[in-house]
This record gives C-alpha cells, structure tokens and sequence, in this order.
C-alpha cells in the first residue's frame, strides 16, 4: 500500500470520524428540544403510555390553549417583550457610550472604574439579594417595571461594556482626527463614524444580551410579585387533576415557548455571534 492510499484512507477515516462526532453531538442537543416539543403537543394522558411514541397519534394544542386562557400567557409574553426590549435599548446605548470612554480615555481612574466594572461579573447575584431587595423596596421600585428594568440592566452592562470596549480599541483613531480635521465634532465623530463600525459588535451583544435576559429566572423572581414573565411562569403552572402530579404537557408548552424565539434567533444569526466574540474579546 503506497503512502498516497494511506493518507486518502486516513483522510476519510478522518472525515468520517468528524461527521460521526457531529451526528452525536447534534443528537444529544436536539433531542431533548424535540422531545420538549413532541411533549408540548401529546395529549397529558398519553405522556407516559408504553410503549413510547416519538410521533404522537393524536396531536393536540390544547395545551397552549389552557395557557392562554387560564395562565394569562399573553400578558407574560406582553410584560417580557417590554422588559427586555427596555433592557436592550437602554443596555445597548450606555454600554456604547461607556466603552467608547473607556476605550478611547485613558487614566488610572478611569482603568478603575472598568475594572470595578468587570469585578461585578465574579459577585453572584443571590449575594447581593438581600441588601439590594431592602434597597428597591425602600424607593419604591420593587415589584414595577422600571425596578425590572433597572435590574435587567445592571445585569447585561459588564458583559456589554468588555465587549464593546474591546471592539472600539480595534477602530483605528486617524479615522476620528480626520473627521475632526473636516470639522466634526465630538457627537458628530461618535454618531457618524465609531458607531457605524461598532454595528456587528452591538448586533452580537444585542442577542447575547436578548438570550440571557429570556432566560433570567432569578431577578423576576425574587424582585417581583404581580409582574410576571415567561421564565418565572413556569414554575408557577397550575396543578390540575393531580395534586401532586407536575403538568408535564403545560411545562413543556410553556418551555418551548421560551425555547422558541432563542432556536431562531441563534439560527438566523449564529454567524454575527461567532464573529462579534471573536472581534470583541479577542485583542490583535
């Protein structure tokens, strides 16, 4: 056997190996969001029947029907769009202003200031719970909306700020002198000529941010009572005939509909995520 045939075999077996790894991997990813799904549309009293059917016989959406009929599910959805709509604005626009000045000002102050910034990262939030839940209730933002909102940004600004600070380093400065030469001011430089570039970093942290703020369980929770979103809804489903029997068809309902818009927007933009990481946390 020539070297040339050893390494074609090699090749293939390579390629091979690869799309099997893939296959696993995929599998174990998928499934569960599949079975998430089939589950959300199986009539409850065919959920455990054996033998197991993947494809159920009698599909049925009687499950989103309850939920939005007897769970308020389009009030939860409503009161999510707004929160964290809110959230990525108001998150987005601070968090650009603030790593253009720290990217493009320097002093040993201002190094301190994004360092007690990134620090917030390593405080886990139920350390905090207790001082800063006396503290919303005392100025009369616990349980409003611009209470969750505040909170929600708070959340998304270090993550934001490192990335986006990052990316702005990597714009080169001549392009701002040679707009001021022409005459432009501050604003002007900023809004004309740093935060055009700065569009596919904000495009990634926008969904980054929008993924994690979907799946924030703890701040609704703990800082809310009447305002409910789609995260902490499905904990608080209600027992029907059993109870203590869980609803395996309303949760899984109600977790594919959280599941849902995170699938679309990760396949739609799954290249600008990729991209805006690698430019934003990564310094040449």
């Amino acid at each position: 056997m020539t070297n040339t045939t050893k390494y074609a075999i090699y090749r293939k077996c390579t390629v091979i190996g690869k799309w099997l790894l893939f296959l696993i991997v995929s599998f174990a990813i998928l499934f569960p969001v599949y079975w998430i799904f089939i589950s959300s549309i199986t009539p409850a009293g065919e959920l455990f029947k054996k033998p197991i059917d993947y494809l159920p016989d009698n599909p049925t959406l009687d499950s989103y029907k309850f939920l939005i009929e007897n769970v308020g599910l389009l009030s939860k959805i409503g009161n999510t769009i707004l929160i964290v709509g809110s959230t990525l604005v108001i998150g987005t626009v601070l968090c650009a202003m603030a790593a253009y000045g720290f990217s493009r000002f320097r002093s040993k102050w201002i190094s301190v200031a994004f360092a007690f910034i990134l620090a917030t990262l390593l405080i886990p939030e139920v350390v905090t719970a207790r001082p800063l839940y006396e503290f919303m209730k005392k100025v009369g933002l616990f349980d409003t909306y611009p209470g969750l909102i505040l909170l929600y940004v708070s959340s998304v600004i270090p993550f934001t700020v490192l990335i986006l600070n990052n990316f702005v380093g990597k714009i080169p400065i001549s392009l701002e002198e040679a707009a001021a030469i022409d005459g432009a001011n501050f604003m002007q430089r900023l809004f004309h000529i740093v935060l055009p570039l700065m569009k596919p970093a904000i495009a990634t942290v926008c969904i980054i941010n929008f993924i994690n703020c979907l799946n924030n369980f703890f701040t609704p929770l703990y800082y809310s009572n009447g305002i409910q979103v789609l995260s902490v809804a499905i904990v608080q489903l209600p027992l029907r005939d059993n109870m203590y029997g869980v609803p395996w068809d309303l949760v899984s309902a109600m977790g594919w509909i959280i599941l849902l818009p995170i699938i679309i927007f990760v396949a739609v933009f799954e290249k600008q995520i990729m991209d805006g990481i690698m430019a934003g946390g990564v310094k040449s």
